[in-house]
C-alpha cells in the first residue's frame, strides 16, 4: 500500500491504495519554472510576439486599462501587476491614467478585498478599480453583430484606453477550447446577453476541448473581440503556471498570434498520454479556488472522465466551499431531474447557469460521480452525483458497488490543469 496525497480546499487528504492497481498517476512534465518574474515579465513586453515592444506602444500621457482574472481562476496577478504598473509609470503613464477591470462574466461580484488581494495592496492603493458585472446593460457599448447573430456589448470601462492589456493565464478550456486572449473581453468583460448567445454554442458537437478551427464558441468569440478591437491597441500579457501555481512561460504580444503560440505550450504541459482509461479515477481540481464550487470542479469533471472506462467511477475531490456556485444551476437540475431533461429544454432556450447544469449532468451518462466534499448532501444528489462523502476511503468502499472489488486507478493529482489523452494503440 502507499499513501498519497491530494490538494483539496485549503488543505490537503490523504488516502493509500495497492499501487499495483495503479495504471499511472496523471502529472505535468517536469518544466522548470521561472525564477525572476520581473526579468520574465519585461522580456514578455519587450520582445513581444507580433507586436512591437511595449516602449513603442506606450507614449507618454497615454492611457491604459488592465483587464485582470477573477478568485475563481489562479493567474498570479498580485505578482506580475506591481511590475506592469511600474514600467508604465516609467515609460510616462501616471497612476491616474491606469485602471484595473476585473473580468468576471456572469459570476458574482469581487469584493473591495478580493480586488486588493487580487492585484496586491500596492497596485489596488493606487489604481481605479472595476467590476464587470454582466447584468447592467447601462455599463456596456453596442460594436455589431457577429455572423452568429451574437450582440457584442462590452463593458464601457474598456472602450476608452489608448491601450488595453488583456492579463490572465491559460489553461484548456472544456468548450471553447483554451482559456485567455480573447477570453478576457469575451466573456469577460462582455454583458449576459452576448455571454448567453456565445456559450449557446456549447451544444454544437464541434465544440470542445483543446479546439479552436471549427469550433463555434471559439470563432464567435474570436469575431466578437475583433469588432471590439478594431482600431484599438490592445497587448496580450498571460501567463501558464504549474500545478504549485508558479509562473512557467508568460507570452505578450498580439493578443492573436501570441496566444495561439502560449496554446501550443499549454499542450505540451498539460497533455499526458495515459496508455488506458482506468475502472476508478481519483481526481481532485488541484484544491482552491479550483473547487471553490460545482460551478468550478466541473472543468475537472471533463478531464477526468477522459481517464475512465465506460460505466467506471470518478472519486472527485472538491471542497466546493461556496456550494453550487449558482442559483440557476442548483434549480435547473431540481425542477428537470435528469440529464436527458436538462439538454432539452437547454435546447429550446439557452440560459446561462442552466448550461452548467448540462456540462455537469452530461458526464453522469459515462461515469458515476463520487465527491469527496463539503458540498451539501441533497443538492449533491439532485445535481446527479452518486455519492457525497467526507474522505476517500468512504468514496473508494461506495466505487465497489460500481466496478468490484479490484479496480484500477488513475491518479490525477491536478485535474483541473492536466488532460489524459488515450495513446492510440
Amino acid at each position: 500500500m502507499r499513501e498519497y496525497t491530494f490538494h483539496y480546499g485549503r488543505g490537503t487528504k490523504s488516502f493509500s491504495l495497492d499501487e499495483t492497481r495503479v495504471i499511472k498517476e496523471v502529472d505535468m512534465p517536469a518544466v522548470k519554472p521561472l525564477t525572476d518574474i520581473r526579468k520574465a515579465v519585461l522580456d514578455a513586453i519587450y520582445h513581444p510576439i507580433g507586436q512591437e515592444p511595449i516602449d513603442r506602444i506606450v507614449k507618454p500621457g497615454d492611457t491604459i486599462t488592465f483587464i485582470c482574472n477573477d478568485p475563481t481562476r489562479v493567474a498570479n496577478s498580485q505578482d506580475f501587476m506591481p511590475i506592469l504598473v511600474e514600467e508604465m509609470n516609467r515609460l510616462g503613464v501616471p497612476d491616474e491614467n491606469m485602471q484595473i477591470v476585473f473580468a468576471l462574466g456572469a459570476h458574482r461580484l469581487m469584493t473591495e478585498e478580493e480586488m486588493r488581494e487580487g492585484v496586491g495592496e500596492e497596485v489596488a492603493g493606487r489604481l481605479k478599480m472595476y467590476n464587470s458585472d454582466a447584468r447592467v446593460p447601462s455599463n456596456f457599448e453596442y460594436f455589431g453583430t457577429t455572423s452568429r447573430f451574437t450582440p457584442v456589448l462590452i463593458n464601457k470601462h474598456i472602450c476608452h484606453s489608448d491601450h488595453v492589456f488583456l492579463t490572465g493565464t491559460i489553461v484548456h478550456h472544456y468548450f471553447s477550447g483554451y482559456g485567455g486572449g480573447r477570453k478576457a473581453v469575451l466573456p469577460g468583460c462582455a454583458a449576459l446577453e452576448t455571454i448567453r448567445h456565445n456559450h449557446s454554442f456549447m451544444m454544437d458537437p464541434h465544440a470542445g476541448l483543446g479546439k479552436t478551427t471549427g469550433n463555434p464558441v471559439y470563432e464567435d468569440q474570436m469575431e466578437g473581440v475583433g469588432l471590439w478591437a478594431k482600431g484599438r491597441s490592445v497587448i496580450l500579457f498571460n501567463a501558464i503556471l504549474d500545478a504549485e501555481h508558479r509562473f512557467l512561460r508568460i507570452f505578450a504580444g498580439d493578443y492573436v498570434q501570441a496566444h495561439q503560440e502560449a496554446c501550443k505550450f499549454v499542450d505540451e504541459v498539460y497533455g499526458v498520454p495515459i496508455p488506458k482509461q482506468a475502472d476508478v479515477t481519483i481526481a481532485s481540481c488541484g484544491g482552491y479556488p479550483k473547487d471553490i464550487n460545482v460551478y468550478q470542479m466541473q472543468k475537472t469533471m471533463d478531464n477526468a472522465v477522459l481517464a475512465t472506462r465506460q460505466g467506471g467511477v470518478v472519486i472527485l475531490l472538491a471542497e466546493c466551499e461556496e456550494g453550487s456556485g449558482n442559483k440557476v444551476l442548483e434549480d435547473t437540475c431540481r425542477e428537470l431531474k435528469t440529464a436527458d431533461a436538462i439538454e432539452a429544454k437547454l435546447r429550446e432556450r439557452f440560459l446561462i447557469g442552466a448550461n452548467k447544469a448540462y456540462a455537469v449532468t452530461r458526464l453522469t451518462k459515462k461515469a458515476h460521480f463520487i465527491l469527496v466534499t463539503g458540498l451539501d448532501r441533497k443538492l449533491a444528489k439532485e445535481m446527479l452525483f452518486d455519492g457525497a462523502v467526507d474522505t476517500v476511503e468512504e468514496a473508494l468502499t461506495l466505487a465497489k458497488k460500481y466496478v468490484g472489488d479490484n479496480p484500477s486507478y488513475m491518479l490525477m493529482p491536478t485535474g483541473s490543469l492536466t488532460v489524459p489523452l488515450l495513446q492510440e494503440n
